[in-house]
């Protein structure tokens, strides 16, 4: 069966990025190649990838994909990945970018098809890993936390899960993160 997993890097009081969205913060922890090193097993059982509009956006700008679209390639393959957005945005050339609007609800059929036997990723954004806790869609999350604080910015999941949905089934370390898996019912 298809998992969707909210697998995502936050500091340790609880932010994805600063108000202004940057990810600074997670370049600058020694010890990020180990917990990347981690993650290539992860994205080895992903079928597809969902993310926002703001996530999508950050990584058209940080990345420079316009300019060298061969990277999405490098960093997800030919994964589809699905954007929801309520607003046209532009495509990466070459890869399979799908624009959905609306709820998770109404796309989730499309998605798991598109995943195939793997799971699905959602990779950024705290609200979109909500709508889909809220919709009963989301099976896990992985987060790995780093030693840094911010003091406020874009919150981890901005949603009320009671410890009566979380249930820890890993912890581990790598470098300076740990990471935390829980399944959510």
């Amino acid at each position: 069966m298809t998992r969707a997993i909210f697998h995502t890097a936050t500091t340790l009081d609880g932010y994805l990025a600063t108000d202004d969205d940057s990810l600074d913060w997670l370049f600058a922890v020694p010890g990020a190649d180990e917990a990347e090193a981690a993650f290539a097993g992860f994205l080895a059982d992903v079928g597809a990838l969902v993310m926002g509009s703001a996530t999508y956006e950050w990584m058209l700008r940080h990345e420079g994909l316009f300019d060298a679209p061969e990277k999405w390639a490098g960093y997800y393959g030919t994964r589809p990945t699905f954007v929801f957005s309520s607003r046209a945005l532009p495509r990466v050339p070459g890869a399979d970018i799908r624009h959905v609007e609306g709820g998770v609800r109404e796309h989730i059929d499309e998605i798991r098809d598109a995943a195939g036997a793997g799971d699905v990723w959602i990779v950024g954004g705290g609200d979109l890993a909500g709508q889909f806790a809220d919709a009963g869609l989301l099976d896990e999350i992985r987060v790995s936390i780093a030693p840094v604080t911010l003091g406020s910015g874009k919150p981890l999941l901005p949603r009320v899960l009671g410890a009566d949905r979380l249930t820890l089934v890993d912890a581990r370390t790598a470098g300076q993160f740990v990471e935390l898996v829980y399944s959510v019912s």
